[in-house]
């Protein structure tokens, strides 16, 4: 089984697509403008194919495979036209999915895709010569041990777009979800209303991000806390989503100020070190 797999952004959620695509057989373009990020998502593809041998959930065989599978390009450019599938995972900014989805949609690919966890399809379609082709593709973190896939049926996809993004989930080992295309589809809205309560208890002192996050583990049965998830997702992505569905649906989506806060202080979640948690080599401390 082969095809081409373009994924453009070598983020957290970019490499997981990728690595994820390589390992279902496809051979990926990861698309990054930045160098020294690029370099460094392969580094950590790496390291995941890696450890993936040492706790025996792949050969060494398929873990060089996959890594043989992945290509880094410094831009759309450099992308041959008609691949299967493009995913953009970029952050989730309106002006700049656009614009990247242009772009990706000039290498004509079968399938066009956007990893957004938020802004509607709609939107992000407008100035597409062929939205009947594109849809959302939300995944999910990690992306290789999650196995939702939210597939987003905007109002120009074409039913056998939707089919294909189901086909293409089944791939990848993934079990897809078809919402219709409201801001925050189903996961966001829901997800993103339980971090932001998670977040003002924090700043009205109810108690610690721990005990929290412990609180919904043992009391609900959730796999991590809402706090902890934060940490994981990213505050600055919670941030722009939080605004998002402000716009959206009003103030009961309003972000607190402490996660405001948090953010311009560069407190991120895993990714800095330093959240609701400190994390140290990518381990919460």
């Amino acid at each position: 089984m082969s095809g081409r797999f373009v994924v453009v952004g070598a983020g957290t959620m970019g490499l997981g697509i990728a690595y994820v695509a390589a390992g279902a057989g496809y051979a990926v373009e990861l698309v990054e403008v930045d160098a020294a990020r690029g370099a460094d998502a392969v580094r950590r593809l790496g390291e995941l194919w890696d450890r993936g041998v040492q706790r025996g959930k792949l050969t060494a065989e398929a873990a060089t495979a996959n890594r043989e599978r992945v290509t880094l390009r410094a831009g759309l450019a450099e992308v041959a036209e008609g691949p299967d599938v493009i995913v953009e995972a970029v952050p989730e900014r309106l002006d700049l999915k656009r614009a990247v989805l242009r772009d990706a949609e000039g290498r004509r690919p079968v399938l066009l895709g956007s990893n957004t966890s938020s802004i509607p399809i709609a939107e992000l379609a407008e100035g597409l010569e062929r939205p009947a082709d594109f849809l959302g593709l939300h995944f999910f973190n990690p992306v290789w041990a999650m196995a939702l896939l939210e597939v987003v049926v905007g109002p120009a996809t074409a039913p056998e777009t939707t089919e294909a993004a189901v086909a293409l989930a089944s791939r990848l080992g993934k079990d897809p979800v078809v919402v219709r295309d409201l801001p925050g589809f189903a996961t966001s809205r829901l997800g993103v209303t339980l971090g932001l309560e998670a977040i003002r208890m924090v700043a009205d002192g109810v108690a610690s991000p721990a005990d929290i996050d412990k609180a919904m583990v043992l009391g609900y049965r959730h796999p991590v806390g809402p706090l902890e998830l934060t940490d994981l997702v990213g505050l600055d992505v919670r941030l722009d989503i939080a605004r998002t569905l402000q716009a959206a649906y009003g103030d009961r989506f309003a972000p607190p100020p402490l996660l405001e806060e948090m953010v311009a202080a560069g407190r991120l979640g895993k990714k800095s070190g330093q959240g609701f948690y400190t994390w140290r080599s990518g381990v919460k401390q």
